[in-house]
């Protein structure tokens, strides 16, 4: 077994943090199995695609790793609750987004939430993008900021129109992408949910709702 390896970049002008774990799993082939023994089923409004339960041991392996990162990068001392977490596979086609889809997005604007993604598709080559928006110049939203950007990004969309039925993988009129990390397998990124982003889905890739050929992930939320 490989062990996990952990890098921390800081991404933008306002430098948030986002830790890169590489070998993060200790048995992702197993991961994979467990996903395709499961019934996935829509993930609802935000999520363009499908969720499934994780073994009850997921984090199990990872909890001194990540109480460490949780604590030195991020400076959270007390204990961090699981809000959600689940495998998650991406099947919408882009034509089929709806707006919010089609733009990058938070996760949670309340402080303290966190957001982790691990990537289990061998050979991946998406990932996730993080953007700054042109107008604000904001790369994090919060409580305070957040009525003014949404008012001024619908006031852009209203006089530019719609962006085009596509994923926000690059760089767009009205968003910037400050940084890109690759999908690569058994990779985890982790970051506060505050920064806009935006899984960035390669063009003409297969959506298979297939766990053992599709966009593989498993997604998490915390807070405290």
């Amino acid at each position: 077994m490989t062990a996990p390896r952990v890098t921390v970049h800081r991404v933008g002008r306002e430098g948030e943090p986002v830790v890169v774990i590489e070998n993060f799993a200790a048995a992702p082939e197993a991961l994979r199995a467990a996903a395709q023994a499961q019934a996935f089923i829509s993930a609802g409004h935000h999520y363009p695609g499908l969720r499934a339960p994780v073994p009850d041991t997921y984090l199990t392996d990872q909890r001194a790793l990540l109480a460490a990162v949780l604590r030195e990068v991020f400076g959270v001392a007390a204990t961090v609750k699981v809000l959600d977490i689940g495998f998650a596979l991406i099947t919408t086609p882009p034509t089929a987004l709806s707006l919010e889809q089609r733009l990058p997005h938070v996760d949670a604007i309340e402080p303290g939430r966190l957001a982790l993604v691990h990537y289990l598709v061998p050979g991946g080559d998406d990932g996730t993008g993080f953007f700054r928006h042109r107008g604000t110049g904001h790369e994090t939203l919060d409580p305070a900021r957040s009525p003014a950007y949404l008012a001024q990004l619908g006031d852009e969309l209203r006089r530019h129109g719609p962006p085009p039925a596509a994923y926000p993988e690059g760089d767009t009129p009205l968003f910037e992408r400050m940084a890109h990390f690759n999908g690569l397998y058994n990779r985890a990124l982790l970051y506060r949910g505050r920064l806009l982003h935006s899984g960035a889905i390669v063009p003409g890739h297969r959506l298979s709702p297939d766990p053992a050929t599709g966009r593989l992930t498993i997604t998490g939320f915390f807070g405290s």
